[in-house]
């Protein structure tokens, strides 16, 4: 695994996420899932092939343009289908897809690697995207059209790929190849100051910008997005350390390692499916998200205050906690989001969630994978997160990250907290 890798993905899929909503919003569902899915695999063959770690980035990159509008589509198919109170039994499904690959992707993934051979992962994206595409081809055509003009914000997503790249070096750099006060990390952290600031004023002057000021401006569509963005940016760094911490500290297998995720997303996406049926059926159906959302940020305080004696089956004690505590959060959020924006807003609002998201899990990735690596030995290949050498990554370290994790989960909870209980409306409302 490399860390700059990881970035490349994230910031990719990130960019393109919100330019896919409004793609869908003008041409259709369908022609937007096409599009994403033969990108995709155009990257997975490239990741395949490649002789080196320069060329399995770029990969990577081209794979993250794919993915930006995968999940976006899905959710915005989703929503043209069932009303708000009717959307929590369908998400049950989505439960049990995310379940599936959720619970046998990472230790999947760990097994070929360990035992075959790593471009079997991205070849293995072939016959699932095909059955996709023929779904995509066959089914996706009898969705109705809510056509509206939109523009693409071209140079918007130039901006925040420009700014977010150079953040992401910084973090990766910093401190491992370069100190933190050198020329090149003071540099490229001023270059994402200054296209982060152009971004923000494209935002605010664009005719139609890449993330939609109307939508943010919404009470009740920001909290739902930040809850949204923080409690799965906390869970998608927890699926990115959670091995490195087991295969450093404890020694554990790539396989091993991979396993021990199986029961998070089991308990999470099992809670999010089960959870989901009661919206639309209960007035208050904020309050039990709530109470699972708080057991969930005490039990990854649980996993920062024990990493250094941690034991397989407190592991996975707190694994189910986390799962179980967020599960419930994310078809909440979703539901809320689609209850406040009008349909023909709905391909905007999924993609700046998803947008917030990714960017958030990108810029924790970052700044945890610069925790993590500051105490590497100077030798080592850096960036490479490999047993090797991980010995150097203090339990410490570890500990930090998971606190911090901790932290965002706690924002979600708060954002959660204060996002209005809107009665949810059916689909005579709509």
């Amino acid at each position: 695994m490399h860390l700059a890798e990881i970035a490349a993905f994230l910031i990719a899929s990130t960019a393109l996420t919100p330019l896919y909503g409004k793609f869908a919003d003008i041409h259709g569902r369908r022609a937007a899932m096409l599009i994403g899915l033969a990108v995709y695999m155009v990257g997975s063959l490239l990741c395949a092939a490649s002789p080196n770690m320069l060329t399995l980035i770029g990969g990577r990159v081209v794979q993250g343009c794919g993915a930006g509008g995968l999940v976006v589509t899905a959710n915005m198919v989703l929503g043209d289908i069932a009303a708000p109170k009717e959307r929590g039994r369908y998400y049950t499904y989505f439960s049990l897809a995310f379940m599936t690959a959720g619970g046998s992707g990472p230790a999947l993934g760990g097994w070929i690697a360990e035992h075959l051979h790593w471009q079997m992962i991205f070849l293995w994206n072939f016959p699932l995207c095909a059955v996709a595409i023929a779904i995509a081809l066959t089914v996706l055509c009898r969705l109705p059209r809510r056509e509206r003009a939109h523009r693409l914000d071209i140079m918007g997503a130039v901006l925040v790929i420009a700014a977010s790249s150079s953040f992401m070096l910084a973090l990766n750099l910093g401190g491992i190849r370069y100190p933190w006060l050198s020329l090149p990390i003071v540099g490229l952290l001023a270059c994402a100051l200054v296209l982060g600031a152009g971004f923000v004023v494209r935002l605010r002057n664009a005719i139609e910008p890449l993330i939609p000021i109307a939508i943010l401006s919404d009470p009740a569509a920001g909290l739902a997005i930040a809850a949204h963005s923080f409690g799965w940016g906390a869970i998608i760094a927890l699926n990115i350390f959670l091995p490195i911490y087991l295969q450093s500290a404890l020694g554990w297998s790539p396989t091993s390692a991979g396993l021990s995720l199986v029961i998070l997303m089991l308990t999470l996406n099992s809670t999010a499916g089960l959870s989901s049926q009661l919206l639309g059926r209960v007035r208050r159906y904020k309050l039990l998200p709530l109470c699972f959302l708080l057991v969930g940020v005490g039990a990854v305080v649980a996993l920062a205050l024990s990493a250094g004696t941690m034991t397989s089956l407190n592991l996975e004690i707190i694994l189910l906690l986390i799962g179980i505590g967020f599960g419930p959060t994310a078809p909440l959020t979703q539901v809320a989001l689609q209850n406040t924006v009008s349909a023909h807003d709905l391909g905007a609002a999924l993609g700046t969630m998803n947008f917030v998201r990714t960017l958030v899990a990108t810029i924790m990735i970052a700044a945890f994978g610069a925790i993590v690596l500051a105490k590497v030995p100077l030798g080592a290949p850096r960036g490479t997160l490999t047993q090797s050498f991980l010995g150097g990554a203090s339990l410490t370290a570890f500990s930090i990250v998971f606190l911090a994790i901790a932290g965002v989960l706690a924002i979600s909870f708060l954002a959660l907290l204060l996002l209005e209980e809107k009665p949810l409306a059916d689909a005579q409302a709509l």
